[in-house]
């Protein structure tokens, strides 16, 4: 099988690939001489999917990281996917992205969350092995051509006058590491730091730099870099990680079994199975807190530095200490979830905690399951810097510094998909501009890609950024299952990040639900008809109307293979799409009301707002309020500005006359001339 060939394939590899790693990461002086198309700082999520991207794009990439073996490293929970994020890791993959590939090789429990609800909403969501994990990042990228990775701490950025016919008012033209003496050359960087960015780990009351336990701090002259040379506005963001907990030491008896899907479902479109068999998945535990968590967190605040910090911190996945403070006297699920098949360690879901370590241990035990708990690992918090995104163009480049790309944690999200998707459009723009091919945009109206940057970049963050589904507001379009159709053909004919058997593998799948639907149609009965076809099925048969199979698909009790048993000469043949095409019958009737509102949004989106104009001088009817927010934010289009908070009704009228008018008078311009031309020749 698929599975089973990848398995050995991967195996195979896994031993030479690794033997690899360490003569890869030792010759940095051979680096100096190089001119890179692309660099890529940091080995995380995004700084694995940006190299891999701008590698897929044709850009001789170099990949930097602090260490080597920590590549595709899960740094805090071992899961993949949920609620809004699986639409990420789907769209991700649908653009030959790693992740979702990674997903299904290294999964242990798979699960689609929302399952009660639309199939819009579904959450594709998987419990990971770490170990199986990292592999096959590594594997991947060690055989990704024009890829070379290497370890270093990247001190500071190389900075040089911008090139006048572009806008920007500094180029960078690549890095120097931190000890000093090796620079290194490259047409675009990409800087994706994670939470190492000036980061600092917090436990109680002691106060250490990093950005990860167990890693050496990042340099501050990048920092330093950032703000002073190229004048970006930075903040500063927490976050946070539960104890390990020994496995052997919980009492699961006395938790809540959580078993997953009896049929894993892929993440990956690309194959038909998940490398973990079904019954060999593992399950995870259901716990809650007790009024003796909340007795303890309260005892220990005082000895508790990174909760009495103002630093904004998470709101979607925050630490037992604020949730205890927020929500006094309630009870909080807690998650106890494997760390992989060979892993003796349990992550405790919902208790990430900075207190000191004895503390943490006398919280853990107030919970039922763990009265006896032991810590492997204990809790710890992390600050860190990040740049403010509206200072970010739609392709991920800073607008006021040529070459320059931000992706993951240092554009203020939060989360692996979040920090992947970002790394995969950050790579690939940045491997066009250094081959001087244009930089391409994802619109709102066609992915959570596009709706995650452009909130970015729109709206800016006051918190650490993580997706939802109720962020897309054609979410209906949007949906986990139709990413491949809604985003490979672009990945390959318009960004070339996605490979000729993935994009022909997506012709072929498109063209086989188009003829699907097509002889769906063409099943054409009345009422009674059908009803003699399916008599299990309610059709009123009151109403003297026609129905096509698709009409009757639309139906709950309807299901594909129903009308192909009914009809197995025209439908057998599509078996393979059975619910792919239930998913596409029920979405028709909302996609078909939201086609001329994303065509209108589109049109919008398209409308370029110059990035040299001069707000405060523009012939518009506009507020000081309303021009200081357009000087600052600069959006890329009208659509963007649309979406900035602050900006009213009437503005973007007024804007986009001023957009319109201008952009006949150019047209009148280029029409002119061109006459003049013909008129000489």
């Amino acid at each position: 099988t698929n599975r089973e060939c990848a398995s050995h394939m991967l195996r195979k590899k896994l031993p030479f690939l690794h033997s690899l790693l360490s003569p890869v990461s030792r010759h940095v002086g051979h680096l100096t001489g190089h001119q890179y198309d692309v660099i890529v700082v940091g080995g995380g999520h995004a700084g694995t999917e940006a190299a891999a991207a701008a590698a897929r794009v044709g850009a001789e990439t170099l990949l930097i990281t602090q260490k080597i073996h920590t590549i595709g490293a899960l740094s805090c929970n071992p899961s993949l996917g949920g609620v809004g994020k699986g639409q990420l890791v789907k769209e991700v993959d649908a653009l030959d992205g790693l992740c979702g590939r990674a997903g299904d090789w290294a999964g242990i429990h798979f699960s689609i969350l929302n399952r009660r609800k639309g199939p819009a909403v579904w959450g594709p969501r998987a419990q990971l092995d770490r170990q199986r994990y990292r592999d096959f990042i590594q594997s991947e990228l060690l055989s990704t051509p024009r890829l070379t990775m290497v370890e270093g701490s990247v001190e500071e950025l190389l900075v040089t006058e911008p090139n006048p016919e572009e806008p920007g008012h500094h180029r960078v033209t690549g890095i120097r590491l931190a000890n000093g003496s090796h620079a290194i050359s490259a047409r675009s960087v990409v800087l994706t730091t994670g939470t190492f960015l000036s980061g600092s780990l917090f436990v109680g009351q002691t106060t250490s730099p990093g950005g990860r336990i167990g890693d050496a701090p990042s340099s501050a002259g990048l920092s330093h870099t950032l703000r002073e040379r190229l004048g970006l506005r930075t903040g500063r963001l927490r976050t946070g990680t539960p104890p390990r907990i020994v496995k052997d030491s919980v009492d699961l008896s006395l938790a809540k079994l959580h078993l997953p899907d009896s049929h894993p479902t892929p993440f990956s479109f690309l194959n038909t199975h998940t490398h973990c068999k079904p019954e060999e998945q593992l399950p995870c535990y259901l716990t809650f807190t007790t009024p003796g968590v909340e007795r303890v967190v309260r005892e220990s605040l005082q000895l508790n530095c990174h909760i009495q910090q103002d630093t904004k911190g998470p709101r979607y996945c925050p630490s037992i200490e604020s949730r205890v403070l927020r929500f006094p006297g309630r009870s909080h699920q807690v998650w106890l979830e494997p760390e992989g098949v060979t892993s003796d360690l349990l992550y405790p879901q919902g208790l990430s905690m900075t207190m000191p370590p004895d503390i943490q241990l006398r919280l853990i035990r107030e919970i039922p399951p763990m009265r006896r708990a032991e810590i492997h690992t204990p809790g710890y918090g992390v600050q860190y810097d990040f740049v403010c995104p509206t200072q970010l163009s739609p392709a991920l480049q800073v607008k006021s510094t040529q070459g320059l790309f931000l992706a993951g944690q240092i554009n203020g999200t939060t989360g692996y998909e979040e920090a992947a998707a970002q790394g995969l459009w950050a790579g690939a723009n940045a491997a066009r501009s250094a081959l001087s091919m244009p930089t391409v945009t994802l619109s709102r109206t066609e992915s959570y890609i596009g709706v995650l940057i452009d909130d970015l970049v729109s709206r800016g963050v006051t918190e650490p950024y993580r997706m939802f589904t109720s962020r897309a507001e054609f979410r209906t379009s949007l949906r986990p299952d139709n990413a491949d159709l809604r985003l490979t053909p672009k990945g390959f004919e318009e960004v070339g990040c996605v490979s000729s058997v993935r994009y022909q593998e997506s012709l072929r799948v498109r063209n086989s639900l188009q003829d699907a639907l097509t002889a769906l149609q063409a099943l054409f009965l009345s009422t009674s008809s059908w009803k003699k076809k399916l008599p299990s099925v309610p059709i009123s048969e009151t109403k003297s109307t026609l129905l096509t199979g698709l009409d009757l698909l639309q139906y709950n009790d309807v299901t594909f293979e129903m009308l192909a048993s009914a009809f197995p000469e025209s439908l057998s043949s599509f078996m393979e799409f059975a619910q792919r095409l239930k998913i596409e019958a029920v979405y028709k009737p909302h996609c078909d009301l939201n086609k001329k509102e994303i065509e209108r949004i589109q049109r919008e989106e398209n409308m370029s707002l110059p990035q040299d104009i001069d707000y405060f001088s523009l012939p518009v009817s506009l507020s000081d309020e309303v021009r200081e927010i357009l000087d600052r934010v600069r959006p890329s289009t009208l659509g963007a500005a649309t979406r900035l908070e602050g900006i009213t009704p009437a503005a973007v009228v007024n804007l986009l006359n001023y957009v319109r008018v201008t952009e006949k008078k150019k047209e009148t311009h280029r029409n002119q001339r061109q006459q003049e031309h013909t008129l000489k020749f």
